[in-house]
């Protein structure tokens, strides 16, 4: 009996084990979905990584609002293989591995090139195993779930421009035929007056304008034909700009989008408090992906600062014995060289640390590593060349009180705002002009005293000997 007992055991939890297998494939089966969320990436812009980030925040955020959808990028074949790893098995996207679409439009004189492979959206025609997808361009911020969208009928999209709609987010039935169709007219030449996907698509359906209005049934059953989308699915960052405040009547306010130019899309840490949205992407991206990529840069330029702070400090009683004149002949000339130098070094002090902070950190950090990088990097100037502090922190100062302006919460509106930021600016001009000319005079100062040119009588150093460094 005993003998018979083990297979009989090992039987039973075989038997489990295939029950649960199929368990667990029914349940993967119940929740594949008819629908999806697309977006495109593709390398060959200087803002590649940028938009890489952006397409993770947003994907995050549909996750975050429970949308019942896949998420698909339609990705170029020259995307990283690492950041295609990240989307798929971080962020919870399918990727799909598409050859870039050819533009025919690349030598019409208005084209752009930063458009050049745009046409690769039209690959969501071909995603054939889903009912409806809701293409998306990176720069959409959901405010909250929109999966009605699902509901609308062939191609449904936004007019923000009276008379034209926009291609950041469209609904769209998946048709082989008509991506083929598509394909078709890419080769004919169809007329393309922007030359990107904004302007092919707006003439694939140049009737869109004349359809009703999408209004999701209340059953839950999808329409045929094309609709208009409410403008509450694609507001405009600008409209916003001017009352500092959402007010869509028509259709939920449930999409943010940033059409605007590509330097100042909300993902860059400069773009708050120059506008006021840029916080509300970054705090979105704060709590789904973070800034943990960011981190070891800002560390190491921290740390880069803090040194130069103190080493100038400690070098200053130095800093007057760094040049020996030849002869009274060639003074002048040493003095406007230097001038020059002086000048420069305080313009690159509030110019360098804007470049190389990472572009996509949160403003909050990014500023004030900004500005303490400024600081360390006027210290040099200062103290090189015997200057006044106040005066060349003037700047320092202006720049300071200019975000405090722009991040003032509580402006009525956007007129009122700019005419704060203006009146600050007029305000402030006078202090900038008489700070610059205590500088130039404290400089002249500087380079004539003898203790920043000792005569050749006074030193020590060999005949004919010229130093500088």
């Amino acid at each position: 009996m005993g003998r018979k007992e083990g297979p009989n055991v090992v039987g039973f939890f075989r038997f489990l084990l295939l029950l649960f297998a199929a368990h667990e494939t029914m349940a993967t089966e119940e929740r594949a979905y008819r629908n999806a969320y697309a977006t495109m990436l593709y390398m060959g812009t200087p803002r590649d990584y940028e938009f890489y980030v952006a397409t993770r925040v947003m994907l995050r955020s549909l996750t975050g609002l429970g949308v019942e959808a896949d998420l698909i990028v339609i990705a170029s074949l020259d995307v990283p293989l690492r950041w295609v790893r990240v989307l798929e098995q971080e962020d919870g996207a399918k990727v799909l591995r598409v050859q870039n679409l050819n533009n025919p439009y690349q030598d019409q004189s208005n084209f752009d090139r930063r458009f050049k492979l745009t046409l690769n959206k039209l690959y969501a025609w071909s995603l054939v195993d889903y009912d409806r997808v809701v293409m998306l361009d990176a720069d959409n911020l959901f405010l909250q779930k929109s999966d009605e969208l699902f509901q609308c009928g062939q191609f449904c999209a936004v007019f923000i421009n009276p008379c034209i709609f926009h291609t950041g987010l469209f609904v769209l039935q998946p048709s082989m035929e008509v991506f083929n169709d598509m394909k078709k007219e890419l080769k004919r030449g169809r007329e393309n007056p922007d030359g990107a996907d904004q302007g092919f698509i707006c003439g694939y359906y140049p009737d869109l304008l004349d359809r009703p209005m999408f209004h999701p049934p209340p059953n839950g059953t999808k329409l045929d034909g094309t609709f208009r989308l409410p403008l509450g699915y694609q507001m405009d960052a600008t409209y916003y700009y001017l009352r500092l405040r959402w007010s869509v009547p028509c259709g939920p306010n449930s999409v943010i989008t940033f059409p605007g130019a590509p330097w100042l899309k909300p993902w860059y840490w400069w773009s708050w408090p120059v506008l006021p949205l840029g916080i509300s992407w970054h705090e979105q991206r704060r709590q789904t992906l973070g800034y943990v990529e960011e981190i070891p840069a800002v560390l190491i330029q921290f740390a880069t600062y803090l040194g130069i702070i103190v080493m100038t400090r400690l070098a200053r009683p130095n800093f007057s014995k760094l040049c020996y004149r030849r002869s009274e002949n060639h003074i002048s000339l040493i003095q406007a060289g230097l001038k020059v130098i002086a000048v420069w070094s305080i313009v690159a002090s509030y110019i360098v640390p804007f470049f190389i902070i990472p572009h996509t950190l949160h403003p909050l950090p990014a500023w004030t590593l900004y500005l303490f990088g400024s600081f360390a990097l006027c210290s040099i100037a200062i103290n090189a060349f015997l200057l006044p502090m106040v005066p060349v922190l003037v700047p320092w100062f202006g720049i300071f009180g200019s975000l405090l302006v722009m991040a003032f919460p509580w402006y009525s509106d956007g007129v009122v705002r700019a005419l704060a930021i203006f009146g600050y600016a007029f305000c402030a001009a006078p202090f900038v002009w008489i700070a610059i000319v205590k500088v130039m005079a404290s400089l002249q100062v500087s380079l004539e005293r003898e203790a920043f040119f000792p005569r050749l009588g006074e030193s020590s150093p060999p005949p004919g000997f010229n130093k500088l460094y």
